[in-house]
């Protein structure tokens, strides 16, 4: 019995031993020091053929890429021109760095899909970014050409902000493609807490945000496209990185509008901004931004499809919250008022009907205006002088007296013609005398031969 007692003591201690050994080392596997990990290259985005904040991005990599990385309680800092200094993204828990990089990236940039995360605030060609864990600084770089700081990025040159591997500096570089490997990033989720999808079939169909006189007026129309009620409890709205849930039944084909309280959307925007659905289990339904080119009283509305399926919106002057959506280009005028369609204002209209012209007038279109009918019977020429209906000018009458002038023909003749007629004789003769005094030999001796001649 007390070999038994001893034996399983000893099997105890073993387990025990075993279980702590296999916890050290997953735990070493992902706990690294702060200090692996370091900013590897910064794009601030450009506008290139006509398309912005291209090639906007952030890569963080590593120094050991043996083992996973932790990214829980990793920051990504922002500071601006003006020292004023934000959160641009902040590492979820349960987050880890599997790969060599992680490529973050604008939400509004044409790349943003190609990057393990994104963030909404635009970089700026003078400003800053910090890597930081738990409020501790681990790697940092500023472009704003002052003290310590590389020189600000420009429009007209655009180039990316690349560390060397070898001297750990930072250098502009012109040419520079990021690494992106959508294995290198995840999050790790325990599966009992993931929740069903439930908010599938749900898509935002217009936006007001540029409102007219209070932001209450402000508004976001949801719309069910699927053949299903959805329980929106749940369901969330995401704006600059942050969330607001939604709540209610919204039954198939039927909108529902969402105005926000919580929040206040931009009413217009510099660069896109971003709107998305997010779905119980975290993963988003539906996305879209409303770009800059808003105006007062008017809606981003989806009017419909182009022939490929894709989703065609227009900023539109008649907003439709609840309902279908209506496409008008220009503003309602108020009475005795149309659009001026170069413009887009509303301009007085005035009527050929609300103005009678006196006798010789004749009302102008373009300024309501009564003007003068010029016509060649209003002007009489003295004795002499004849009107000139081309031009409304008396000219003089050019006579003949009869005797002192008689209407004889007079032959005309082209004097250049016979002066060059003669000019063609006289080189024909000269060229005639040139030919005999050239061959005068032979000419006599012709001449003798005809006529029987001796020579």
């Amino acid at each position: 019995m007390k070999k038994i007692f001893i034996f399983l003591s000893l099997f105890v201690s073993v387990a025990v031993l075993t279980f702590l050994g296999l916890k050290s080392v997953f735990a070493e596997e992902i706990e690294v020091d702060s200090s692996d990990l370091f900013i590897k290259a910064v794009n601030p985005g450009y506008t290139i053929d006509g398309k912005s904040n291209v090639g906007e991005m952030i890569e963080i990599s590593r120094k050991n890429s043996d083992n996973l990385v932790s990214l829980a309680g990793i920051t990504v800092g922002y500071t601006n021109s003006s020292g004023n200094y934000s959160t641009l993204f902040e590492f979820p828990e349960h987050s880890f760095m599997a790969g060599e990089t992680v490529l973050l990236r604008l939400a509004s940039s044409p790349e943003s899909e190609l990057a393990a995360v994104n963030y909404t605030k635009t970089l700026a060609f003078k400003a800053g970014i910090t890597l930081e864990r738990n409020g501790e600084v681990i790697d940092s770089v500023c472009w704003t050409g002052k003290e310590e700081c590389l020189k600000e990025f420009k429009s007209s040159t655009p180039t990316t902000l690349v560390r060397n591997n070898e001297t750990g500096k930072f250098v502009h570089v012109e040419k520079y493609e990021p690494v992106y490997d959508e294995k290198s990033y995840y999050v790790e989720v325990d599966e009992e807490e993931i929740k069903p999808s439930q908010c599938k079939g749900l898509e935002i169909s217009e936006i007001l945000s540029y409102y007219e006189n209070s932001r209450d007026e402000q508004f976001i129309e949801l719309y069910n496209s699927s053949s299903e009620q959805i329980l929106m409890d749940g369901c969330k709205i995401k704006y600059k990185n942050k969330t607001y849930e939604l709540k209610g039944i919204l039954k198939a084909e039927e909108y529902y509008v969402y105005y926000p309280k919580e929040f206040s959307l931009t009413k217009n925007p510099t660069n896109v901004n971003v709107l998305e659905l997010v779905d119980t289990d975290e993963t988003i339904v539906y996305k879209i931004g409303y770009p800059n080119g808003q105006r007062r009283g008017t809606a981003y509305a989806r009017i419909g499809y182009d022939g490929y399926g894709k989703e065609i919106w227009r900023v539109t002057y008649a907003p439709t919250p609840g309902e279908a959506n209506n496409y008008q280009e220009f503003k309602t005028c108020e009475a005795g008022k149309v659009i001026n369609e170069a413009t887009g204002n509303c301009v007085k209209v005035t009527s050929v009907g609300e103005r009678i012209c006196g006798e010789g007038q004749y009302l102008n279109i373009l300024t309501g205006r009564c003007n003068k009918i010029k016509t060649t019977e209003e002007k009489t020429c003295k004795e002499g002088y004849f009107l000139n209906p081309d031009t409304n000018r008396c000219r003089k009458i050019t006579e003949n007296k009869g005797a002192d002038y008689s209407l004889e023909p007079e032959n005309y003749e082209e004097k250049s013609s016979f002066v060059a007629l003669y000019a063609v004789i006289g080189v024909l003769i000269l060229g005639l005398g040139y030919l005999v005094f050239e061959f005068r030999k032979e000419i006599r001796k012709l001449f003798c031969k005809v006529f029987r001649r001796s020579p």
